[in-house]
């Protein structure tokens, strides 16, 4: 069976005409690896990171798999996957596992999207040595500017062999085999001063263990952010400092903090547990905010992304602005930290509510949206448009 990989889509992604749901990564991967995956069963194949489907569903689709175990740490990625696989006709070929010893346990063959950090390289690398068939052969490729020697050395120390493909489109692959004798990767933890806090963070976690700048200026508000507010939301969680810190800060708050990704969803629970405020801080797996109803909460604090993959798009940021204003409740609060190039304070006024600047460097800007009242803002325009008595 052939895939038809120009019907792969995104969604629930951005999209758009430069932004595609296959790469050609993927196309390199499922080349070099064609002839190890030949006459080998779906459940001794592991594929992980995959974006949207396209290595997963096409070494199905090529090789008549079925069984095959994937890991992605973006829920984005797997949603987008399980829809492919319905509009392809290939649901229930494969299985959805975190990154561990049940994804990994006997597999022969592994295809990996490289990551962009180091250290989740090493982890992955670690985990398939110890716990995948000593046969294992590892195909894991990425854009070549993405590339650099110490992926070569991280491969290095958990597999005997290690070798670059040929480029093809720009992209490699680095093909490891002859797992060695390592331990598991142990996790990243930091104490952080002003605030006085302790961070934990998995491999993925931007930032890592630490509190970037932009998450560090907007933490300079954190008196002045609705001080009447119950409930609150830490959306884009990260390792969860800013969940953690408000949840310090204000003993009778309850905070939510939502994260596409499974690895930062994590750090913020450790996050949490280490500053003792699990009781208080709900840690989510969620696109955007899904599962929250609409006026349910009363702060919403937010250091959005602007790139998917390699590309800027301002579409990711407004989605998020509209998922804030959908549950922010009448006179509640969006606190915004963004890079001060990307001036979103117009879309934050049009999509929330009137937009204060509360700080702006060459590098970051703050501000706050208030959440407006319909019926307050209806019945105001109503009067501005009766006639005089």
């Amino acid at each position: 069976m052939d895939l038809d990989f120009s019907a792969l889509r995104r969604h629930p992604d951005v999209e758009g005409d430069n932004l595609h749901a296959v790469d050609a990564t993927d196309r390199l991967i499922l080349d070099e690896a064609a002839e190890a995956l030949r006459g080998i069963p779906g459940e001794a194949v592991v594929v992980i990171g995959d974006h949207y489907g396209a290595l997963t569903l096409g070494v199905i689709a090529t090789h008549g798999l079925s069984g095959v175990r994937v890991s992605q740490d973006s829920l984005i990625s797997e949603h987008a996957l399980v829809g492919n696989a319905e509009h392809a006709g290939l649901a229930g070929t494969f299985v959805s596992l975190p990154l561990g010893a049940e994804l990994l346990a006997g597999a022969r063959v592994v295809l990996v999207q490289l990551p962009r950090q180091i250290a989740a390289l090493d982890e992955i690398a670690r985990l398939i040595a110890i716990h995948a068939d000593p046969e294992v052969i590892v195909y894991s490729g990425g854009r070549i500017k993405h590339l650099s020697p110490a992926m070569n050395a991280v491969l290095g120390e958990s597999f005997e062999s290690v070798h670059a493909s040929l480029a093809r489109q720009k992209s490699r692959l680095l093909i490891a085999s002859g797992p060695r004798a390592v331990e598991a990767r142990p996790a990243s933890r930091a104490e952080i001063q002003d605030p006085d806090l302790i961070v934990c963070a998995g491999t993925q976690t931007f930032a890592g263990a630490s509190l970037d700048i932009g998450t560090r200026e907007l933490l300079r508000f954190l008196p002045k952010f609705a001080r009447w507010a119950k409930v609150a939301v830490d959306l884009g969680s990260g390792t969860g400092v800013i969940a953690s810190a408000v949840a310090m800060a204000r003993p009778n708050i309850h905070v939510i903090a939502t994260d596409i990704s499974a690895d930062a969803v994590a750090a913020t629970r450790a996050t949490a547990e280490a500053n003792g405020v699990a009781d208080r801080v709900e840690a989510r797996r969620d696109i955007g905010l899904s599962a929250q109803p609409d006026a349910s909460v009363d702060l919403v604090l937010l250091n959005p992304p602007f790139h998917t993959g390699a590309t800027v798009h301002a579409g990711l940021a407004e989605a998020l602005f509209r998922e804030a204003a959908r549950v922010l409740r009448p006179g509640g609060e969006l606190w915004t930290v963004y890079n001060t190039h990307l001036g979103y304070r117009g879309a934050l006024g049009r999509i929330v509510g009137p937009t204060n600047q509360r700080a702006r460097s060459t590098k970051f800007t703050v501000t706050v949206s208030t959440k407006a009242d319909p019926a307050a803002a209806a019945a105001s325009g109503a009067a501005a448009g009766s006639p005089a008595a």
